[in-house]
């Protein structure tokens, strides 16, 4: 059976040349295009709530069920403490990954991870003082004052409320963005007390490996801001020898 010839181009035609496939560098750019896009969407708060409600959601299951282990007091207790160390390097995160990703839309959602950080703590707090102490205020008083991982742990918690109490737009304008900022810069000082709670809490078990994953978390994400800042108060121009 004799082959068909291909079909004559019209006089003048080029002929189709295949589309070249995209660079990885386009992809990229498509990625983050599409990321930015529903990081600006009017959904990204909402969903961003739900998801970070999933924890309690997750914690009032396990109540319903009757199936937070031998000791539900000392589970919730544990459990709200680590969704509170869990969500503050979530917002610690913030700024690195808008900055290093290309993604400013990132900044619009850290004041509701900061809130839920807040959130999560008083629920550690409410959970110790009523599952632990029995609602004491002579016992919890004694209490804090006596074991310093509870000093430490309620000196992070005093911060924690007065960074969340001036997160709103009108905190800001009655402290002066400069003050706002620099009392905002106290979540440093929120991460390293929570560290540092978490780790005489687990010192008792000689149980640090979960400790070690936070303090490399959390060292690495200061680190990346001291570094920064060490980089942008470095002079720019040396002068001739």
């Amino acid at each position: 059976m004799p082959l068909r010839k291909p079909a004559a181009l019209p006089e003048g035609a080029a002929p189709a040349v295949p589309a070249a496939p995209a660079s990885p560098a386009a992809w990229r750019s498509a990625l983050r295009a599409a990321v930015r896009a529903a990081l600006r969407s009017p959904w990204a708060k909402p969903v961003l709530f739900v998801i970070c409600l999933g924890p309690m959601a997750w914690l009032l299951r396990g109540i319903w069920l009757d199936d937070l282990g031998a000791n539900p007091a000392e589970f919730l207790i544990r459990a709200t403490g680590d969704w509170t160390l869990r969500a503050l390097c979530l917002v610690l995160a913030v700024t690195p990954l808008r900055v290093t990703l290309g993604l400013p839309e990132l900044a619009r959602l850290r004041r509701m991870l900061g809130l839920f950080t807040g959130f999560y703590a008083c629920l550690h707090l409410i959970g110790y003082a009523w599952l632990d102490m029995g609602w004491d205020l002579p016992d919890i008083t004694a209490d804090i004052a006596k074991r310093p991982f509870i000093l430490v742990g309620f000196a992070g918690w005093l911060l924690l409320s007065v960074l969340s109490a001036t997160s709103f737009n009108a905190a800001i304008r009655a402290l002066g963005a400069p003050r706002w900022q620099a009392l905002h810069r106290a979540v440093y000082a929120v991460a390293a007390l929570a560290l540092l709670h978490f780790f005489w809490m687990r010192a008792g078990k000689q149980n640090f490996a979960e400790v070690a994953v936070y303090a490399a978390i959390l060292g690495s994400l200061l680190g990346w801001r001291a570094h920064r800042a060490w980089r942008s108060a470095r002079p720019q121009h040396l002068p001739p020898r």
